[in-house]
């Protein structure tokens, strides 16, 4: 889940499969405080209600059609900077230090402003030659290629690289 590399990116790709069959990892108010966790923003899940996580799901499409207008050097649209200055606007997470380490707290308009805060600062600083979308057929997820060689292709080899690997593979076995 936590392949391309930069959060916004993680972020805008629970959505996967965008143009084939869309499988989205944030499907309920629920999936989207768990992800909080999970992506580290927070140390626990905050409440997260249908409005809240509608806001959380139009940021996320908000950054994706960002990131994609960058790298086809296109002019960002005054809507979608308007929402994602917003969400940025808001409190973001609060780390406090304690014996046990760092705690993470916020709602949901916290875990927003970390992630829109995220995306400003990669399309501020968005190096087109180093964010790319996934050489796989139908994968639409964006990452941050920091390969030595600067060839990465696959958002990740457990999903789309072995996919691709394998099928390789078979057709070579096939011709012999």
């Amino acid at each position: 889940m936590f392949v391309s590399g930069d959060l916004a990116l993680d972020f805008a790709g629970t959505l996967k499969w965008r143009r084939t069959r869309p499988e989205d990892l944030l499907a309920t108010p629920a999936d989207a405080a768990r992800w909080s966790v999970e992506s580290g923003l927070l140390t626990a899940p905050p409440p997260v209600d249908e409005t809240e996580f509608t806001r959380l799901i139009g940021l996320r499409e908000v950054v994706y059609r960002l990131v994609l207008a960058s790298l086809a050097e296109a002019p960002w649209p005054t809507a979608d900077l308007a929402l994602l200055n917003e969400a940025a606007s808001a409190r973001p997470p609060r780390v406090t230090l304690t014996t046990e380490g760092a705690q993470r707290t916020g709602d949901a308009a916290a875990v927003g402003a970390a992630l829109a805060t995220a995306a400003a600062d990669l399309l501020a600083t968005l190096d087109r030659t180093r964010v790319r979308e996934c050489a796989g057929d139908e994968c639409t997820r964006l990452f941050v290629d920091r390969s030595r060689a600067g060839n990465r292709a696959w958002c990740g080899m457990e999903e789309c690289g072995n996919r691709v690997k394998a099928a390789s593979y078979r057709a070579r076995r096939a011709t012999r």
